[in-house]
């Protein structure tokens, strides 16, 4: 009988985001495939250092241990060839990490196998696969560095979300950059009993929600986002129109996003813009999200 992935949140994750493999994908880009493949089998015993997805990925594989069936699959998808990813499964082994799937590509893309795992979301290093993976419709970032000083919350996982482009489609944040703060304001005051379209990242939240109801005290999410009164209850009801409860929300006006998120200690944060992400990332583990490439908001 075949393994069933649909009932479970699936994440898939490149090895350089899961671990620090900045040296040898170094060798990569400067020595080519050759001496890279070399290093890889002649380090093959050696374990590699926690990335900068890693504390994520812990937190949520930790969660089967509260539940009776797995409600967590993790899989590695690398373009490694399976002769590199050897490494990769022999640290995975060292940290205890239950991962007994992985997709190593040998090169090729990694965005068409993304279907046939059922995948919820995909984390990477490299931005082409994130745009691949964006364009075809999953959830997905690209992940920075890790602060040295993050110290991750043991006791529940924390992730936190922007709103406009992430949770929710980019429509209203268009009319933001085209026509301005006061007319993004008055479109959102005068649409605040209809629901916001659903972003690439509204379903992965709404799959979180789900797993919040077996257990409120495993999980805490939030909203951070630049909206503020009065385009924040567009946000609130259409939350509730999902049946998704947020544990906070963030309406900062414009205020910096990273000390807010150095107070929630987030796992990790998704936002579609730099000058959020870059901020953020030096206090705690961040992830870009793409727009597709056909997207008008490419051109701000």
């Amino acid at each position: 009988m075949a393994y069933n992935l649909k009932d479970k949140l699936v994440i898939a994750i490149s090895s350089r985001a899961i671990f620090d493999l900045e040296k040898e994908n170094e060798i990569y880009e400067k020595q080519g495939l050759e001496e890279y493949t070399k290093y890889q089998v002649e380090n093959e015993d050696k374990i590699l250092e926690k990335g900068a997805a890693f504390p994520l990925i812990q937190a949520l594989l930790n969660l089967n241990d509260k539940f009776d069936e797995p409600i967590v699959e993790v899989i590695v998808m690398s373009r490694n060839s399976p002769e590199t990813g050897l490494r990769v499964f022999n640290s995975t082994k060292h940290y205890g990490l239950n991962i007994v799937r992985a997709a190593f590509t040998g090169g090729e893309n990694i965005a068409p196998y993304l279907g046939a795992f059922d995948v919820d979301l995909f984390l990477s290093k490299n931005e082409h696969d994130v745009q691949e993976a964006i364009d075809n419709g999953f959830a997905s970032a690209l992940i920075y560095n890790i602060p040295n000083e993050f110290k991750p919350t043991e006791s529940e996982i924390r992730i936190a979300f922007d709103a406009d482009a992430v949770v929710f489609s980019e429509e209203s944040e268009k009319i933001y950059k085209e026509k301005g703060l006061d007319a993004f304001l008055e479109n959102e005051k005068n649409n605040a009993e209809q629901v916001l379209p659903e972003g690439p990242f509204g379903k992965l939240l709404k799959t979180l929600s789900k797993i919040k109801e077996k257990d409120s005290s495993l999980l805490k999410i939030a909203i951070v986002t630049a909206r503020n009164s009065p385009a924040h209850k567009r946000v609130i009801l259409t939350l509730r129109e999902w049946g998704c409860k947020v544990d906070e929300a963030f309406f900062l006006g414009g205020v910096s996003k990273k000390q807010v998120l150095k107070a929630f200690n987030a796992h990790i944060f998704f936002d579609d813009q730099e000058v959020h992400v870059g901020p953020a990332s030096e206090l705690v583990p961040s992830g870009r999200v793409p727009y597709k490439s056909q997207s008008d908001m490419r051109k701000f």
